[in-house]
């Protein structure tokens, strides 16, 4: 089970790290969906994190995930910093404006980014059709993982799409993620058989993304995990 936590500082990764994350995905702007960090801070991130892999956010702006050439120009000189920095993967997502994946773009993107570990973050959960879309995305070997909800509610409301998705025997693996919270994490785990987790305000003091992330939520988390794990 990968437990993966977002950070939007250096204090988030240190102490996500410390905590047990599996997995970190490196964001600002998050009352903004999530949008690319400094380098500063990616590198900040790659140090504090020492062997847990940092997934760096590539979105240059928050309007929509619809990329025009100057974007796309953007995105591709965000990928070689994120190279040259260290961390070990990124994470994309873009559409056409008629609600499809925007395959040349996503072309462009895993063309830049080589041998980066590569996450489609939740553009995926804008599309209406996610079987076809699963379909589409498991053309592209380097997508290592799809982060869902199953839709535009939280994922704990969208168990069946999650599991109809994780239901696949190959293609990218799916990651749970939105709305998740110690509460109903073993619901989730169990009706969807999902093995990553993607957590965001749901570890954070009062579930804020203004507050530091809670050692005693990540510690929940950290057992929940444990005894699915021991269940398979």
């Amino acid at each position: 089970m990968i437990l993966e936590v977002i950070a939007t500082c250096a204090d988030d990764v240190e102490t996500a790290v410390a905590c047990g994350a599996d997995r970190i995905e490196l964001v600002t702007g998050i009352a903004e969906g999530g949008l690319t960090p400094s380098l500063a801070l990616i590198e900040a991130a790659v140090i504090l994190a020492g062997e847990v892999p940092v997934q760096v956010m590539i979105r240059p702006h928050s309007k929509s995930f619809c990329y025009n050439e100057n974007d796309i120009a953007v995105m591709l000189r965000d990928i070689d910093l994120v190279k040259q920095a260290g961390a070990k993967g990124i994470v994309i997502g873009a559409l056409t404006a008629g609600g499809t994946i925007d395959l040349r773009a996503v072309e462009r993107l895993l063309q830049a980014a080589e041998r980066l570990d590569i996450t489609f973050h939740r553009a995926f959960d804008k599309l209406e059709d996610q079987n076809a879309a699963y379909k589409q995305l498991g053309r592209y070997p380097q997508i290592s993982r799809i982060l869902t909800s199953g839709g535009g509610a939280h994922a704990a409301e969208n168990v069946s799409r999650i599991r109809s998705l994780n239901a696949y025997k190959t293609g990218p693996a799916i990651m749970a993620g939105y709305g998740l919270t110690p509460d109903n994490l073993s619901y989730v785990l169990r009706e969807t058989a999902v093995r990553e987790v993607h957590f965001g305000s749901g570890v954070r003091l009062n579930r804020s993304y203004i507050e530091g992330i809670d050692s005693q939520a990540m510690a929940e988390l950290r057992k929940i995990i444990q005894r699915h794990s021991d269940l398979l």
